[in-house]
Formats: C-alpha cells, sequence, structure tokens
C-alpha cells in the first residue's frame, strides 16, 4: 500500500478567487518505508536545528518562511539563509525514496463559470499516482490519502465520484475512454500540517510550483518582499534538485512533470 500526503498552493476559488493559479501536490511512497523516511526529515530538521537554530519541531510553512512573516520573522534569518536553507530542503527532499506529483490550474484561461478547480487538480493527481502504480502489474497495491483538514470534505466528494464513474480524455482526440479508480482506498483523512513532516515537505513543494507557475502562464509576479530577491533561475534551481523524486511522467510536455490544466 502507498501512503499519499496532499497539500496545495494558492486558493481553489472560481470565478471568484484571490490567486490565478492553484497547486495541488501528493507526495507518496510505499507504506513499510514511512518510518524510515520519517526518521530522515527528522535527522534532516536536527540538522537544521544545529547549522540555524532552527527549531525541530517548528512547522515550516515554507510561504511564510519565504515572505519572511511570523513566526519566523525575528529568528535571524535573512534573504541568503532563506534561501540556503529552502535549498538544503529541496535537495533533501530530492534524496528520498518518494514520489511526487504535481497538478498546476491556470484560471486565466478557465472558460466554463463552472469550472471546479479542487476537482479537476484533484481528479488528474489520483488518476497520475494510479497510473504510476501500474495495476496491471501490481493490481493488490492500494494508496490512502492524508491532507490538510481544510478540504477535506471538497475532496472526499470527489474520490467518491471518481471511484464510480472516471473519464479520461484521448490522447488522439477520440471520445473520452472511462477508467474509474479502482486502487483508492478510504476516505482522504484529515492531519493537521503542524503534526506531519510529510505534510509540510508536501506545502514546500507546492509553493516553489506555484512560484514556478506564475512566471511559466504569465500570471503576474512574484509576492513584492520576494521579487527583489528571487529569480526565475533559482526557482527552477529548486525544481531541479527536487527532480529526483518528481513524477515526470505526470506531464510529458513539462521539464519537470506539473501538468498543467487547462490548456491555453
Amino acid at each position: 500500500m502507498k501512503i499519499c500526503y496532499y497539500d496545495e498552493s494558492g486558493d481553489d476559488g472560481f470565478p471568484s478567487f484571490s490567486s490565478p493559479i492553484f497547486v495541488l501536490s501528493a507526495l507518496y511512497f510505499d507504506y513499510s518505508h514511512w518510518k524510515i523516511i520519517h526518521e530522515q526529515i527528522r535527522n534532516f530538521r536536527r540538522e537544521l536545528k544545529e547549522q540555524f537554530n532552527f527549531p525541530v519541531k517548528l512547522e515550516l510553512h515554507s510561504k511564510y518562511f519565504l515572505l519572511d512573516k511570523d513566526p519566523y520573522r525575528n529568528m535571524g534569518f535573512d534573504v541568503v539563509k532563506r534561501k540556503l536553507v529552502i535549498s538544503l530542503f529541496c535537495k533533501f527532499i530530492g534524496s528520498l525514496d518518494i514520489r511526487i506529483v504535481n497538478i498546476l490550474i491556470n484560471k486565466q484561461v478557465i472558460r466554463s463559470p463552472n469550472f471546479d478547480v479542487l476537482n479537476t487538480a484533484l481528479t488528474y493527481s489520483i488518476q497520475r499516482i494510479e497510473n504510476d502504480i501500474d495495476l496491471e502489474n501490481n493490481p493488490k497495491t492500494k494508496f490512502l490519502i492524508i491532507t490538510d483538514d481544510g478540504r477535506v470534505d471538497k475532496m472526499r466528494k470527489t474520490t467518491r465520484s471518481i471511484q464510480k464513474i472516471n473519464y479520461v480524455p484521448s490522447k488522439f482526440g477520440y471520445s473520452p475512454l472511462r477508467k474509474d479508480i479502482k486502487s483508492l482506498i478510504e476516505d482522504p483523512l484529515p492531519k493537521n500540517s503542524k503534526e506531519s513532516y510529510f505534510i509540510q515537505i508536501t506545502d514546500l513543494v507546492a509553493y516553489i510550483v506555484y512560484l514556478y507557475g506564475i512566471k511559466m502562464c504569465k500570471a503576474g509576479d512574484f509576492p513584492s518582499r520576494l521579487k527583489k530577491h528571487l529569480t526565475d533561475a533559482e526557482i527552477k534551481d529548486w525544481l531541479n534538485l527536487l527532480k529526483p523524486s518528481l513524477n515526470l511522467n505526470a506531464a510529458q510536455d513539462n521539464e519537470f512533470g506539473i501538468k498543467i490544466q487547462p490548456r491555453s
């Protein structure tokens, strides 16, 4: 069985929204590796404590950390140290025996006022996780979703629906193919991100993909506190550090495997 952790960046509202894009990230691995990976993360956090005095149990919320907002404001991190910490995190994540799928919804090119942002992102994400599991050769493999509790109700509605009826667009322009999700078990289970290193890591990936998407989709600029200090090249450097853990087959038309929908 696989355990899959979800987190997002941006808001999933449409047609009213506060962010022009929405990113949903999923981090997953075999359940038998949970303890090993968790201990690897704890050891890495201890190293951060020794090097930067970053508390082992303090939640890493990447957006607030990079923007130098509470609770990080008075911890003595200048912009150079903040970017270094994120780089170290990315390198570490890229070294783990995990897989990550990223779905980016570009609201600027949505044409239907009834477009459901979260439903679309989650459907694409689950399809790609199931494809990666390869049920043909591993028919008994299942996966379980754990997510920050803010969107559990909406996610539950989607996961129940696509296990009953799920259509996949044809690559060749034919009618959509019916491919119901078979490997997902249980409803998404809630977990407070403060209590989960895995959700915090997923949050970091989602925010980096969000920053990448802002420029990739020409959806504005970085937040004002970042645009003087962060370049497009640095974002790509972070993604390249993450690359060994990214599911690149999730979107073969993107160098980092980021599935961008709708297509412009």
